[in-house]
């Protein structure tokens, strides 16, 4: 019943502050539709707590460079650690895949936010326009949100990690805070049943300008897949299958992109 409930509300709530954000797209500058983008998200955290008793706490702040832009890199378990994570910021910026692009709200607000809209395929031409959009981010010395993985994980497994996410910290020059949760427990990608119980959204320490690519992704996806398993309650599991911990996934979709970016000689 608590899922049921939930999910009507979130529905019902996403509805109506998609409606409010794009009617004030239309005004001029960003900061009112920000801020009613981040009480939604707020709204959602408390959703989450009372109704589906999903107790969500957010650590690391201290991590977090207080100035100058910084790089957000999280996994990605489902659609509330991201509501979580942007509840917690001002003006949060973040890179998405062109999906959401067919719904023409979503797609005006994302404008106006100045999302990272790329292609879920990947590729050149891809990380060219990322780039872009991403120096206006840093630019206005904005927070930038960025799912290494590409994809939304089963709680438990990951996906590989993909470059994107070094060629922005390279670009930018500037920290990376990775971020690891078991919120997938309670709320699992996109599953319409929810798990009641405690979760965590950690902000771990930063990884700071100057490492190679190697270096760099292989220190990221360590210190993300280890503090993530490491918070996973293996005395209330929810959506968690213990068969799955440590697995590697790659569903269709993934496989798909990779074999593109192969062919076209995106090895990066």
């Amino acid at each position: 019943m608590r899922s049921l409930l939930f999910n009507i509300f979130f529905f019902l709530t996403t509805l109506f502050y998609a409606l409010i954000a794009v009617t004030l797209s239309f005004l001029p500058g960003r900061k009112i539709m920000m801020a009613s983008l981040r009480r939604y998200t707020r709204v959602m955290v408390w959703g989450m707590r009372k109704i589906a008793d999903i107790r969500v706490g957010v650590s690391g702040h201290n991590n977090v460079p207080v100035d100058g832009p910084v790089i957000f890199a999280a996994k990605h378990q489902s659609y509330g650690d991201g509501i979580v994570l942007f509840s917690q910021f001002d003006d949060l910026a973040f890179v998405t895949g062109d999906h959401l692009e067919r719904f023409f709200t979503l797609k005006r607000i994302l404008a106006k936010m100045n999302a990272v809209v790329i292609d879920s395929c990947g590729g050149v031409d891809q990380r060219r326009k990322m780039a872009e959009t991403a120096a206006l981010v840093k630019s206005q010395g904005r927070r930038l949100l960025i799912y290494p993985e590409g994809h939304l994980s089963q709680v438990g497994t990951h996906h590989r990690y993909r470059k994107g996410v070094y060629h922005l910290y390279r670009d930018f020059e500037c920290p990376v805070v990775p971020v690891a949760t078991n919120l997938g427990q309670r709320w699992n990608q996109v599953d319409l049943k929810k798990y009641p119980g405690e979760a965590t959204v950690e902000m771990l320490p930063p990884i700071m300008p100057g490492l190679s690519k190697d270096e760099f992704m292989e220190k990221l996806q360590d210190v993300i897949e280890t503090r993530s398993l490491e918070l996973l309650d293996m005395d209330n599991l929810g959506a968690l299958n213990p068969d799955d911990i440590g697995k590697l996934s790659e569903n269709k979709a993934a496989r798909k992109a990779r074999l593109k970016r192969e062919a076209e000689g995106d090895l990066s």
